[in-house]
């Protein structure tokens, strides 16, 4: 009895976990209000010029007290000058930047990114998988924080991700 007991549990808890798994693929998020679409402009403006190398353009998106992460764990890099030199010390190594956004999400004055940014070089190849969070203010990105997933060198990528 025991036995035939489990089995129904085990039974049920698996097409139980099935269907919550069909309806979170339906799940819809509701839709960006007109002030977080523009948000989402800006940052996405602000990812292409990185990805030209444009440091100065990139600036453009940046409030003047800008507070930037390059990590979880590193020092907070303020203002234009200290964030152009941190900028500068990744585009300044790649011969090319590609900055991939998997996904965005908005929230208020919140954008959410998950991005594989691959900065190409024969001296410091890197790919770096994270999830980046800017707080904007005034249509400008006021703090921006960077939040590793993972970053190697290129060739110690693992071959079985696609990027």
């Amino acid at each position: 009895m025991f036995e035939s007991n489990r089995r129904a549990v085990i039974g049920t808890g698996a097409l139980g976990a099935a269907a919550l798994a069909m309806m979170a693929g339906k799940a819809e998020a509701a839709s960006m209000s007109a002030q977080e679409k523009a948000n989402v402009a800006v940052v996405n403006a602000f990812l292409k010029a990185g990805e030209r190398k444009d440091d100065a353009g990139s600036l453009q998106y940046l409030a003047e007290d800008c507070a930037y992460r390059y990590t979880e764990t590193a020092p907070v890099d303020k203002g234009h000058a200290a964030i152009a030199k941190r900028l500068a010390s990744f585009s300044d190594a790649a011969d090319k930047v590609e900055l991939k956004v998997l996904s965005t999400f908005a929230a208020g004055p919140i954008v959410i990114n998950h991005r594989i940014d691959h900065f190409t070089s024969k001296t410091k190849p890197l790919l770096f998988e994270g999830v980046g969070v800017f707080f904007l203010k005034n249509g400008k990105i006021k703090e921006w924080t960077d939040y590793t997933i993972r970053a190697v060198l290129a060739n110690e990528w693992p071959k079985a991700t696609k990027t």
